[in-house]
């Protein structure tokens, strides 16, 4: 199907047929920028990325909050268990120590200074001398009473374990790690430096615990321990506060699942639905306009689809009219065989018989011509995917035609004149040397057929911005001014007057604008004037620059 030309600019002429897929080239261009990039680069990638990191990120988020809070609460607790230790050690030492220069700590004083001073519930103090002795509990002076169940009786020759001094029971492993722990603390504190931290206790519930030694001057006559509990309940708040966060998370995965099977496995199944419904129906073409208006790619999914099954229709489109065109082109010789075979047998003179041959070899001549090109003409798609596009010089190919035409020309025949363009530089374009040089010799033997015996055909190339402009001028009659476009369809064969008939078969400049088309170049027909008169036609080639 031929295209319709802009013939307000003959040098810039433009296809205007919408169908066309290279139409669009920087969308077709920024399609494949957007398909080849990295994930990120991807507009479904990136809400496919986005989507699956937000429900974890809310998580991540809620995690790091709630532990920031927690630290800042232990932390919290930590700095007011040792402001109260440092207050309750000066009034310690102030009150229960004496010997000078060498002081110790008087235990039943300081002990009855401890029991003196309020000690809230939640908190438990404990006092050792300074070889580890413990000297008083706040929770054997308190008015609350814990009940327990008795632990088990010792084994005969179980003995008891003392650590730094102090008798203890080692009844379970969990209570020996405990000791174990608060030993290392108040050891640590003995050192002369406080000593804070988060423990385990005998009943197995995690404590904020202060270790604050008892200085006087430099020396350090013992320990205070002081340990706030609550830190199950701590945990528990952490864990309670988290369940908005979870839930808001797997509100979101949930959200991005139906947005993600909406946005991209519903689009996906559609199509598939769509390709079989052609499929099944034999449709030409398939058609899902609210799909192809989107901006991603799965827009351009549906576009390509939609691009690729309009150029099957139109492709099948077209062969359905050559094999009509055919069909019609092939029924006119063997017509006008069969009509001089019939009539043969009923001739009465030699003369007429020979006239009957003539035009059974000239209809037979027709014929093996319009074969000919029929044959090239179908397998002209196939032969140029198989050879693929490379640089060649038009220039350079011209002027070897032009040789050629003048070396083989008869005395008879229009001759044929290479113009070489004023500048050396190369005119390289990426093509197909062979069908581009058919194009080529096809408009010499075109502008030959319509030139006058002392005429020339005038072959000229020149570059014009991002162009190759190929020329090729006869001194013919010229293409009537209605037939510029129509000379470029098949089977045309409108020839001058005088011409044979059946010299031509209409398929050449068919052919020429196929494969220029192909080439992403531009083909037209010109009338050349002087003075207001046709003096000759001039085809034109644009090809793009290499």
């Amino acid at each position: 199907m031929a295209s319709a030309i802009d013939t307000a600019n003959p040098e810039h002429r433009v296809r205007r047929d919408p169908r066309d897929p290279g139409i669009d080239r920087q969308a077709a261009y920024r399609r494949e920028v957007r398909r080849g990039g990295w994930p990120l680069g991807s507009r479904l990638g990136r809400l496919i990325v986005i989507l699956n990191l937000l429900g974890l990120a809310i998580l991540i988020g809620g995690a790091l909050v709630l532990n920031e809070s927690s630290q800042g609460q232990v932390k919290a607790r930590q700095e007011s268990l040792n402001l109260q230790g440092q207050l309750i050690a000066n009034v310690i030492d102030q009150t229960a120590t004496v010997g000078e220069p060498e002081p110790s700590l008087q235990g039943d004083t300081a002990a009855g200074v401890l029991q003196s001073l309020f000690i809230p519930k939640s908190q438990r103090a404990r006092l050792y001398d300074v070889k580890g002795h413990l000297l008083a509990d706040s929770l054997l002076v308190t008015d609350r009473v814990d009940a327990s169940l008795l632990p088990p009786a010792r084994r005969p020759g179980h003995h008891r374990a003392s650590l730094f001094g102090f008798k203890v029971f080692s009844q379970t492993k969990q209570a020996d790690v405990a000791r174990l722990a608060l030993a290392t603390e108040v050891a640590g504190a003995l050192g002369g430096n406080p000593v804070s931290g988060v423990r385990v206790d005998e009943d197995g519930q995690r404590v904020v615990s202060v270790s604050v030694p008892i200085r006087h001057v430099r020396a350090v006559l013992g320990v205070l321990t002081l340990e706030s509990g609550g830190m199950q309940a701590i945990i528990a708040a952490e864990r309670t506060a988290l369940i908005p966060f979870i839930l808001i998370a797997i509100g979101v995965a949930l959200l991005s699942s139906l947005m993600l099977t909406q946005l991209i496995a519903v689009p996906v199944l559609r199509l598939a639905r769509a390709a079989d419904r052609v499929r099944l129906s034999r449709a030409r073409a398939i058609e899902l306009p609210d799909l192809a208006g989107r901006d991603d790619e799965l827009g351009d999914l549906t576009r390509s689809l939609e691009a690729m099954t309009q150029a099957l229709s139109d492709r099948m489109t077209a062969i359905e009219r050559f094999a009509a065109d055919v069909s019609h082109e092939l029924r006119n010789p063997m017509t006008s065989i069969r009509s001089a075979v019939e009539t043969l047998d009923l001739v009465k003179t030699e003369a007429q018989r020979q006239r009957l041959v003539s035009i059974l070899h000239h209809d037979v001549g027709r014929l093996d011509r319009l074969i000919t090109d029929i044959s090239n003409a179908s397998r002209l798609d196939a032969e140029l995917a198989r050879n693929a596009p490379t640089p060649m010089d038009v220039a350079r190919q011209l002027s070897d035609i032009c040789d050629f035409y003048q070396a083989t020309g008869k005395p008879a025949d229009a001759r044929v004149t290479f113009i070489a363009p004023a500048t050396s530089e190369p005119m390289m374009v990426v093509g197909r040397e062979g069908p581009l040089g058919q194009v080529f010799r096809n408009l010499v033997d075109n502008a030959r057929s319509f030139s006058p015996p002392e005429g020339e055909v005038r072959v000229s190339v020149v570059r014009a911005r991002d162009e190759v402009l190929v020329r090729v001028d006869d001194d013919g009659p010229g293409v009537p001014p209605d037939n510029l476009e129509t000379v470029f369809e098949r089977f045309y064969t409108s020839r001058p007057k005088g011409a044979a008939f059946g010299g031509n078969s209409g398929l050449g400049l068919a052919i020429a604008r196929q494969i220029i088309e192909t080439h992403g170049g531009r083909i037209w027909a010109e009338n050349r004037l002087k003075d207001g008169q046709v003096i000759g036609a001039s085809f034109r080639i644009a090809l793009p620059l290499a």
